[in-house]
Formats: C-alpha cells, sequence, structure tokens
C-alpha cells in the first residue's frame, strides 16, 4: 500500500462505520454516522498543519499557545461528500467551502466534471477534498486534476472507504496527495460498486435507496 494512505483504525472509527454499513441504518442516523466518521479522519488529516505560537492571557497567568497558520478549503465531491460536509465543518468552522460535481458515466465508467465552484484564491490554501468512495479512483482523480489545475498544491482526500484499485490509480496519478480513509474494502465490481462496501451512499444519505 501506498505510503500516502493513512487508515484510520481507532476503535471509535471502526464502531461508527460498522454502524453505518448496516443495512438497516435509516437515513438520519446515517447521516450523523458520517459527519462523525469524516469529523474523526479530518482529525487525522489535519494533525500536521502549520502552527504559530501565540501568548494567551487564562484567567490565572498566560499561557504559550499555539494556532493554526495555515488557510484551508474543503471541497465536497457532490453529491455523496455532502454528507461529510458538516462533520469536517465541524471540526474546522472556519474553513472555507467549495465545490466539485463530478458523476461517472454509467456506460464507461468515465468521470465527468458537472460543477466547479472553488474560491478564487483556492490555491493559496491546504484542501480537504470529501470523496465518500473510492471505487475505481477515477472521478477523485479527475476531482484533484481540477484542483491542481486551479494551482492547489497542498491537497489531502478524505474518504470513508477505498479500494486497492483506487489507491493503485490515484499513486499513479498523484503520488504527492494523501488519503485518509477508515477503510480499505478489497472488491470493486464490474458495476463500480465496492463489497463490502455502504451501498449507494448519496441513496443512503437522501432517502432515495
Amino acid at each position: 500500500m501506498s505510503d500516502t494512505v493513512h487508515v484510520v483504525s481507532h476503535p471509535v472509527v471502526q464502531h461508527k462505520l460498522a454502524l453505518a454499513r448496516d443495512s438497516t441504518t435509516d437515513p438520519p442516523k446515517f447521516r450523523a454516522l458520517l459527519a462523525e466518521i469524516t469529523e474523526l479522519l479530518a482529525y487525522e488529516a489535519s494533525s500536521d498543519v502549520k502552527t504559530e505560537a501565540l501568548d494567551v492571557s487564562t484567567p490565572v497567568d498566560w499561557a504559550e499557545g499555539q494556532m493554526l497558520a495555515e488557510d484551508i478549503t474543503i471541497v465536497p465531491i457532490l453529491r455523496a461528500g455532502l454528507g461529510m460536509l458538516e462533520g469536517a465543518t465541524r471540526l474546522l468552522p472556519w474553513a472555507r467551502v467549495g465545490h466539485l460535481g463530478v458523476y461517472r458515466d454509467q456506460e464507461t465508467f468515465e468521470p465527468v466534471i458537472y460543477y466547479n465552484r472553488l474560491p478564487p484564491d483556492v490555491k493559496a490554501s491546504l484542501v480537504f477534498m470529501l470523496d465518500a468512495m473510492l471505487a475505481t479512483g477515477g472521478s477523485c482523480s479527475a476531482a484533484v486534476d481540477v484542483l491542481k489545475r486551479s494551482g492547489v498544491t497542498r491537497l489531502r482526500v478524505i474518504c470513508l472507504i477505498a479500494t486497492p484499485t483506487a489507491i493503485d490509480r490515484m499513486a499513479e496519478d498523484h503520488a504527492d496527495v494523501g488519503i485518509y480513509t477508515a477503510s480499505v474494502d478489497p472488491i470493486v465490481g464490474a458495476d463500480g460498486r465496492i463489497s463490502p462496501g455502504l451501498g449507494d451512499v448519496g441513496a443512503r444519505l437522501f432517502g432515495t435507496a
């Protein structure tokens, strides 16, 4: 596995992932779980964000603290990535948010970019891209292409589940991009679905299954 892949095996993450996998979990609970898992993944992904020292006046004395010294932009991939946005912004409420719309052609499985709304100075920030499932890696790679063409040089992908196929594709296309995930599932079928996976994340999020 690529050195850029970080599987977050924390027991709390794995507990919540098991609940999210359960086919009997209803949309409200599924949405809550995805937000909670994303917040924990984003916590891991932000472990080396640049900081600067700052003296803080406590009720007792002065303390030397650390403040984040780096702009962060969160970019969910529509539409399933929207279910991850709440968790990421709960951890990083001051972060800006852009949006990318990507869908996979059902016949060719090739990614199609249909929406692009990024902050004009996105290249100056660290970007956390939220993509619920990395199956073949094609859509993720295409979205990263868009961000890099916009000038982004520091980028991490946060996903719930990835596959070895997607990891290999990302290592080939974007070896400089870190991936933070809760699980690497072994199978991506001929229909592009991950097994065991989570099912159709968008449908489960929005109750359209």
